[in-house]
């Protein structure tokens, strides 16, 4: 049987590229060797995915992130001193996937016909996996970028077709993870620009009252992108059972994440290992099944990986090398029960019907 086709919805491909200065188009093996000594960050020489991998994975379409956060003076988290800095960032990432474009290592998708493009293409088996661009969306994860709400209209006529208000800790336009709080009057005057433009709204990152006020008032297509349950990992960062209710009654799609601390309320940052732990890739299908059981169907659970988000290995399931192990998946599924269907829908099927019903046409 032949791999399925992949989509992960939550890819920090250009922070990767730009700020951990990762050549991305080399194989894995080598971006690992080149970090082995360097001490800057805690994931040197442990990263899982590159472009390679992904192709080895099927993983032929991602929506990839610009992300790039205001941090004010009061901060204890890393970020940029400005607005200004902080755009000029997201722009530096831009400019990263237009030069993968011209390389044909990357393509990018801004409406359904390209979609649809793009899946026939990874659908084609005349063709070499090996010589595909890896398909993508830019989703702007956190809205800090944007120097005022006009600069959404520069971020639209580039290609961005999804947006998060917020990241973690305090926000321009909404307070994010780690958190309290409602959206600011600036991310209020957002919702009502994105409503205009019909962007898919990512409510990854929201607080609790953020996510009821976007809920209630923003009447463009929403997912989220990146997000495990509460009842599994009862944190403010994963989803309550009301909340993922709400989700599926508007139809929108939940991305499964393979950050441990997302999927096992043991597992500490930078303190524990996957491994002591025993923290699995089938741990991700419980989050799944809870929103199955919740949804009555598998039509609103999909990948969010978020790997590489600031973390590798040493935060990933024990059982993953790359992204490419993504389509291990499958044989954990079918142990669990799911149909050949079911898996289909988790691999790409509900982000391709999500997808062809919120982009425009052409």
């Amino acid at each position: 049987m032949g791999k399925h086709l992949i989509i992960d919805a939550h890819l920090d491909l250009a922070m990767n590229a730009i700020e951990w200065n990762r050549d991305l188009r080399l194989p894995l093996a080598e971006i690992r060797k080149a970090e082995m000594h360097m001490p800057d960050k805690p994931d040197r020489g442990k990263g899982t995915v590159c472009l390679p991998e992904l192709r080895k994975g099927r993983i032929g379409i991602v929506v990839a992130t610009q992300l790039a956060r205001y941090s004010p003076p009061d901060s204890s988290l890393a970020g940029w001193n400005s607005p200004q800095q902080a755009w000029a960032m997201t722009q530096a990432q831009l400019a990263w996937y237009r030069e993968m474009e011209a390389l044909g290592e990357m393509k990018q998708i801004t409406n359904r016909a390209e979609l649809d493009q793009m899946v026939d293409l990874w659908n084609d088996d005349s063709q070499s996996d090996e010589n595909k661009p890896i398909g993508y969306l830019l989703n702007l994860e956190g809205a800090d970028s944007l120097v005022d709400v006009s600069y959404l209209e520069k971020a639209h006529a580039y290609g961005l077709r999804a947006l998060g208000l917020s990241h973690f800790g305090p926000g321009r336009y909404a307070p994010g993870t780690k958190t309290e709080g409602p959206l600011s009057s600036l991310g209020k005057d957002l919702l009502k620009a994105m409503e205009n433009y019909q962007l898919i709204l990512d409510v990854t990152h929201l607080t609790d009252q953020g996510f009821d006020q976007v809920l209630n008032s923003y009447g463009g297509p929403i997912w989220a992108s990146h997000h495990n349950v509460r009842k599994i990992v009862p944190n403010q960062r994963q989803l309550t059972d009301e909340q993922i209710k709400r989700l599926v009654e508007r139809g929108a799609v939940i991305g499964g994440m393979l950050d441990c601390w997302a999927m096992d309320i043991r597992f500490i940052d930078t303190v524990s290992d996957p491994w002591q732990l025993d923290i699995r890739l089938e741990q991700l299908v419980d989050h799944w099944d809870h929103i199955c059981q919740l949804a009555g169907d598998s039509l609103h659970i999909g990948i969010g990986s978020d790997l590489d988000g600031i973390f590798g290995t040493e935060q990933s399931p024990w059982d993953m090398n790359s992204i490419a192990d993504l389509q291990k998946f499958e044989a954990i599924l079918t142990g669990r029960g799911y149909s050949e269907g079911d898996i289909k829908n988790i691999f790409h099927g509900n982000w391709l019907r999500f997808l062809r019903k919120s982009l425009p046409e052409t």
